[in-house]
């Protein structure tokens, strides 16, 4: 008999065909206010749920008493609580790898576009405003040869120091809970602490996990000890970064410019002071959004949750131990 798996999110059809093969599906566009009966109905008989982008909380779990398993279509998973998963025995998948090289060409993309100022600049030629050269106002700062510091070197750190160092003769330094010999041997990156990091890099790229640890642990102390020449990327969670903190910093002038991809808040709202500020890059958390990538995550996601209901994990689970209460 096939399990029962409740899909809530709109994911290309192809992988659809690939859910409805392995298992009884229940499909749902999100959930929504309208459709709560629906899914409720669904998870009461549900053994497995695949989807992305919206909170699985202890209400939705207490009506799902068969849950085995959950597919998220993102390799971040802070909207789940994963002791309580754990607790109930429900192995939560992710989607690592898939995303590592275009997440790292976003992030690269930042450090260029804060850099060079592109934004402000493409701005000011759709206005009509670029009527003899531009002078010293307008200048931006040099990525080639600058020193980079990231903020976790895992996957994507490693990919973004891969980029800076073999592509722009950039010297890296990084903090992370523990050395990374791949990126010290073939990129000639020096493991530092989190302050020397912040002192040392013309470009600061946060590429951490959100966890309590690391929520807002960039704040304006943090901000006061990077170059005032220096520029922070952040391309990995919001609330890593203190958003209130770093507005004021950036009006004072302690950092030069930020580049964006991720926010306290998403969708970032209207009214945001960041929108207000020259020498800020907002993207609207494009990360992973390519076709290809996409793509790649939904397969990805698809496969994980095969494998958690045949009981043939091998990768991707958060947490395995919730595996040994089945």
């Amino acid at each position: 008999m096939k399990p029962n798996v409740v899909l809530y999110k709109k994911i290309p059809t192809d992988q659809v065909v690939r859910l409805q093969h392995a298992f009884n599906l229940s499909q749902f566009d999100g959930m929504t206010a309208d459709n709560h009966r629906e899914v409720l109905a669904a998870l009461a008989q549900a053994d497995g749920m695949i989807g992305a982008s919206h909170p699985i909380g202890a209400s939705l779990l207490d009506a799902a008493p068969q849950l085995r398993a959950i597919s998220t279509i993102s390799v971040g998973y802070d909207q789940f609580s994963v002791p309580d998963l754990t607790r109930r025995g429900i192995a939560l998948m992710h989607t690592p790898g898939v995303l590592t090289e275009t997440t790292a060409d976003t992030i690269f993309t930042l450090i260029l576009t804060s850099a060079r100022r592109v934004v402000e600049l493409a701005e000011l030629v759709k206005q009509g405003k670029w009527q003899h050269s531009i002078g010293e106002e307008y200048y931006g700062t040099d990525v080639n040869g600058k020193t980079i510091g990231i903020l976790g070197m895992g996957r994507i750190g490693y990919a973004v120091a891969k980029r800076a160092f073999l592509g722009f003769g950039m010297p890296v330094i990084y903090y992370n809970d523990v050395a990374n010999p791949q990126a010290e041997t073939l990129l000639h990156a020096q493991r530092r602490s989190m302050d020397q990091v912040l002192a040392e890099a013309d470009f600061v790229c946060v590429v951490l996990p959100l966890l309590p640890e690391t929520e807002k642990l960039i704040g304006y102390a943090q901000l006061r000890k990077m170059k005032s020449s220096a520029i922070l990327i952040n391309g990995s969670r919001g609330k890593i970064v203190h958003e209130t903190e770093l507005i004021q910093a950036l009006r004072e002038g302690v950092i030069r410019a930020a580049g964006l991809d991720v926010f306290e808040h998403e969708p970032l709202p209207a009214n945001s002071p960041l929108l207000t500020l020259p020498n800020v890059v907002a993207l609207p958390h494009i990360g992973s959004a390519t076709h290809e990538t996409r793509h790649a995550m939904v397969a990805c996601a698809v496969d994980n949750l095969i494998a958690a209901l045949a009981g043939n994990v091998t990768a991707n689970c958060v947490n395995p131990t919730a595996l040994e209460r089945h």
